[in-house]
């Protein structure tokens, strides 16, 4: 018997079910294709999709949509039968894995929760764009309640009560805290001669989020616009199926239902008993393993939260020789030599012939998307990094990655808003709300185990990972994440890796070369992007 699926049923009229249909594979449920649409309008929409409060469906109709309901999709099927029917020989058949990365599709996850968004894009074999905590208030109710889940597992039991009170007591701290903060940001940051009304409004609104989104729990209910290959969705299933998380696997069902009315040939194996059953069953026996393997080394549950000054970043591993091996990567493609020859020659050159080298193999970066070559691929780093859960959101979404975490407790602490330091009264209203959570987790852990009393934790509490990333990637992640329009704590992650690579591996030579990095910090960090939205939008 399957459990309940926690989620709200949208309602469209007759004549918007009758248009919706020929865009989507569904109009009822919170798991859907996107079909017969050219894939510039799907990127439109999941772009769209991360900055509104939404749905994709109700955004299509409401900004996208500009045909009569009466038209005709047309959809050609020359060919189809053919080549499912090679699909499934290629695939099925000869085991060919890369015949699965020719097609692809766009999938909607909607109304899933911030545990369940990690899994979704843990995959490197696609494109993912999430609902943001930035541009969204979440203070609204919907059908009588604030937009988290109640996980299948609490759902009609005595704890439900308990959860579901300590979760809107968190959404309602948030609300107040929110409401009190805007005008007072609006008074400590008026309006600037020449700025436009819609930009200092979106800036001061970012701001507040900001402040506030370490209020949400982990529970607390995103939309999740995908794309990917046959392959990554196949992978991603099997994992998904490998779950004891019942959120999960509801999910898992749900993607697959309509992933075959679009990509059928690319997902024959996912359910067959000797083929993506086995897999996941192997998953999960690992799974178990470990967990039986680990059981000595597990840490007593938090007695009570401590608030902790800071988010922290160690560098674990690294290349002592990561100058040499870029070098003789870079060098390799160049010359007629072995790689045994090329590493006699760089032990003749000095220091700061190797250096002059690495600069002319960098070459002349005008921005930061002129990305090195990839000898810069050849040395890696690992970092040990504990970070409120709202930074991890955002980092984990890179695809290079090598990353593993730990399940979210009050274990780690919680970090509260700097900008709270002004305002005594809400930063000992927010942090009453944070504090509060030990004894619901306590309860939950308890009862269902950490895997499910990880839905109350909220985003202010610290979670430990450790990611492990190429010099290319860190140039990328490095750059991309300390500039200046990102959330205050994880640019401190990554300017803290900047400076990191520098000093503690002793890599000045590469931390030279990230020329778009942003040491500074600021107040407002949304304003510029804002202001420049506006003249762009006044040259339209």
């Amino acid at each position: 018997m399957k459990q309940h699926l926690d989620y709200v049923k949208e309602t469209f009229t007759a004549a918007e079910i009758a248009v919706l249909n020929k865009y989507f594979t569904n109009t009822d449920k919170p798991v859907f294709g996107l079909i017969n649409l050219p894939d510039v309008v799907k990127g439109a929409l999941f772009a769209r999709y991360s900055r509104s409060g939404k749905s994709l469906r109700r955004l299509f109709l409401d900004e996208f949509y500009k045909g009569d309901a009466e038209e005709e999709v047309a959809v050609s099927n020359a060919g189809a039968d053919r080549a499912a029917s090679l699909y499934d020989k290629m695939i099925l058949d000869f085991g060919d894995d890369s015949v699965a990365q020719l097609g692809g599709a766009h999938i909607a996850c909607e109304q899933v929760s911030n545990v369940l968004t990690k899994i979704l894009e843990k995959g490197r074999l696609a494109a993912y764009l999430e609902q943001s905590t930035r541009y969204v208030y979440y203070n609204e109710k919907i059908e009588g309640r604030y937009n988290y889940i109640v996980p299948a597992e609490v759902k009609g039991t005595e704890a439900e009560a308990d959860y579901c009170a300590y979760l809107d007591s968190l959404f309602e701290t948030y609300t107040e805290i929110q409401q009190s903060i805007v005008p007072l940001l609006k008074e400590k940051y008026p309006r600037k001669e020449n700025q436009g009304e819609r930009a200092w409004e979106t800036t001061i609104k970012a701001k507040a989020c900001d402040i506030v989104r370490g209020l949400l729990p982990a529970a607390t209910k995103s939309n999740l616009g995908i794309y990917g290959n046959g392959q990554f969705f196949e992978m991603l299933l099997v994992k998904m199926f490998a779950s004891r998380n019942a959120e999960v696997v509801q999910y898992a069902e749900m993607m697959l239902e309509e992933l075959r009315k679009m990509i059928p040939s690319f997902l024959t194996r996912v359910d067959l008993e000797d083929r993506g059953r086995l897999w996941s069953r192997y998953l999960g026996n690992i799974a178990q393993e470990m967990k039986d393997a680990t059981a000595s080394l597990a840490t007593p549950l938090a007695p009570e939260a401590i608030c902790q000054q800071d988010n922290e970043v160690r560098l674990t591993r690294w290349d002592s020789d990561g100058l040499d091996r870029v070098l003789s990567s870079a060098l390799f493609e160049y010359t007629q030599l072995p790689e045994g020859a090329i590493r006699e020659h760089l032990a003749t050159l000095s220091l700061e012939e190797k250096t002059s080298l690495l600069r002319r193999y960098a070459g002349e970066r005008s921005n930061r998307r002129h990305k090195p070559g990839r000898a810069f691929e050849q040395t890696i780093y690992t970092f040990e990094v504990t970070s409120d859960y709202g930074a991890f959101r955002d980092l984990q979404r890179h695809r290079i990655l090598t990353i593993e975490w730990q399940k979210l407790s009050p274990r780690n602490g919680y970090v509260l808003p700097v900008e709270l330091e002004e305002y005594p009264e809400l930063k000992a209203l927010y942090e009453k709300a944070l504090l509060r959570v030990v004894e619901v987790y306590n309860a939950m852990c308890s009862r269902f185990g950490e895997e499910i009393a990880q839905y109350v934790i909220p985003f202010a509490y610290r979670l430990r990972y450790e990611i492990t990333m190429n010099l290319r990637e860190a140039f990328h992640f490095i750059e991309l994440r300390s500039q200046k329009q990102g959330h205050i704590s994880y640019r401190k992650v990554s300017i803290d890796m900047y400076r990191l690579i520098s000093e503690a591996a002793g890599h000045p030579y590469f931390a030279e070369l990230m020329k778009f990095v942003d040491t500074h910090f600021y107040d407002l960090s949304r304003e510029d992007a804002e202001n420049a939205k506006d003249k762009r939008m006044a040259k339209a």
